[in-house]
Parts: C-alpha cells; sequence; structure tokens
C-alpha cells in the first residue's frame, strides 16, 4: 500500500524551527497498529491521521512515536495547512477528535491558521499534594504549580530559570498520564514555555499547541489581558498567538513545508 505523506514545521514561518508533524489523509482509518508503526517510523512527535466523513469534517487522530494523543495542537495546524494547501479555494475547516470535539480553523486575516479549542485553564495544586516525582525530576523548584487534564504546571518567575532547568525523565515518567510544562513571563513575549513528555512522547517536545489551552488562560488571567504571544522556548523554539474567551481559546500559527511524498506500508 502507498500513501501519500506531508511532513510540516509548525508555529513558525522558518524552515527547520518549531515542530515537525506528518501528515497521512485516506479515505478510511487503517488499523490501529499500522497507525502507531508508522508514526513510530517517522520519530516525530506526531503522525496525523485524517479521515473525512459525508459531512465534510475531517475526523483526526494523532500518534506520537510511543503511544496515541488525546490532543495535539501542532499537528493540527499542520494538518490544516496540507489540506489549505491542496484546496486554496477552502478557508475554513472542522475538525473533529473524540477527547476535544469539533475545531474550527480557518485562515485569519494575517495569513496565519487559527484553531479554535476548548479552554483548558488549569486549577492551583496544593503544596502539600506537588507530587514528589515532580519537584525531583525539575531542577529548579517552581514557585506554584497548576494541573489540567493533560499536564502539571510548574510556575517561575523569570524566563531565564526556565531555560536553564534540566530534568530527571526517570522521574517525570512516573507523573503519567500527566506531562509537564514550566512557563514564565517573557522579555519578548507575554509568556515563555517548554514541554517536557517522557511518559508519553520524549523528553521534550519541541512546539506544544494543545498545552497553550491552558498557558494562555492562565497568563491571561494574570496579565489581565486576552490576547497573549507565547515562545516555546524549545532549541527549535515556536510562536504560538493565543486569544482567550471563557469557554474557548483560538490558538493561531505560521506553518512551514518541509516534505511531500508517498510511503510504502
Amino acid at each position: 500500500m502507498k500513501l501519500e505523506m506531508h511532513v510540516v514545521d509548525a508555529f513558525t514561518n522558518e524552515l527547520f524551527k518549531g515542530n515537525s508533524a506528518a501528515v497521512i489523509i485516506t479515505t478510511e482509518w487503517l488499523p490501529k497498529h499500522k497507525m502507531q508503526a508508522i508514526a513510530s517510523e517517522n520519530n516525530l512527535s506526531e503522525t496525523a491521521y485524517l479521515v473525512k466523513d459525508s459531512k465534510g469534517v475531517f475526523h483526526i487522530r494523532w500518534f506520537s512515536p510511543l503511544t496515541e494523543i488525546d490532543f495535539c495542537g501542532h499537528a493540527t495546524l499542520a494538518s490544516a495547512f496540507v489540506l489549505f494547501s491542496k484546496h486554496p479555494e477552502i478557508s475554513k475547516l472542522k475538525f473533529f477528535a473524540s477527547a476535544v470535539g469539533e475545531m474550527t480553523i480557518v485562515k485569519n486575516a494575517l495569513g496565519r491558521i487559527e484553531m479554535d479549542f476548548p479552554n483548558r485553564q488549569p486549577v492551583l495544586v496544593a503544596t502539600s499534594d506537588i507530587p514528589k516525582a515532580l519537584l525531583e525530576g525539575l531542577s529548579h523548584p517552581p514557585i506554584e504549580v497548576l494541573k489540567n487534564n493533560q499536564a502539571y504546571f510548574a510556575i517561575y518567575d523569570n524566563e531565564a530559570t526556565i531555560n536553564a532547568i534540566t530534568t530527571d525523565s526517570d522521574k517525570l515518567k512516573q507523573l503519567a498520564p500527566f506531562d509537564v510544562t514550566v512557563s514564565a513571563p517573557s522579555k519578548d513575549f507575554d509568556c515563555a514555555s517548554r514541554y517536557f513528555w517522557p511518559a508519553n512522547g520524549g523528553d521534550e517536545d519541541p512546539v506544544t499547541g494543545s498545552i497553550h489551552t491552558g498557558i494562555a488562560p492562565y497568563w491571561a488571567e494574570k496579565l489581565n489581558k486576552q490576547q497573549i504571544v507565547a515562545l516555546q522556548a524549545s532549541k527549535r523554539s515556536g510562536i504560538l498567538y493565543c486569544e482567550v474567551s471563557d469557554e474557548r481559546v483560538k490558538i493561531s500559527g505560521d506553518a512551514v513545508q518541509y516534505l511531500s511524498g508517498t510511503i510504502t506500508v
């Protein structure tokens, strides 16, 4: 079987930056074990699979090299980029995923791809309830810890601290199924973050759209503003433009095509 596959760098307008995702569009789902095998072979943060239903909605699933993921923002952006590129006459898409629901994706006035996600604002974790594995897994102690249904949020008071953080992946794996993000105010942006997910994908994710459905609401409340420009401060780095409302978070970004080709499975 031959399948068309695209690889896109998401949340960047510069090749070899942002976060790479593979995109495969089929008429029906491949067996789960085969989707996982392809994702493992690709060895990217995520491989996204899409199947269009009779109503024109694209059902999307995401696989890391290790497992199927409930929610992935950068691979959603990459998938939309591929579809908009293949069909330049359209400017609006509908995606659906079981854990997220229906997502509206548009090309906005600035030419960025804008995704509409649920607001997943984290809640404060009492000091006595902070897992020992979290504190031992991060080289610097946070000033506070929050949590949503995806990850623990370790908050710091300056960007230099999160840039300097090292992790003990074996400790952070003990937090499974939860991942860990560290975040702080940024000198050049509203906030900066990094994302560690050894239990679900790898040591550090370059740019993580999904976690900004929690990061953006947190900083929107702290900074008393609805528009948040966020830096993910990995080695590849990426910029996310966020708009926060009570129930939703719109996350926009750029993308760059890296590869288009055919795989044989």
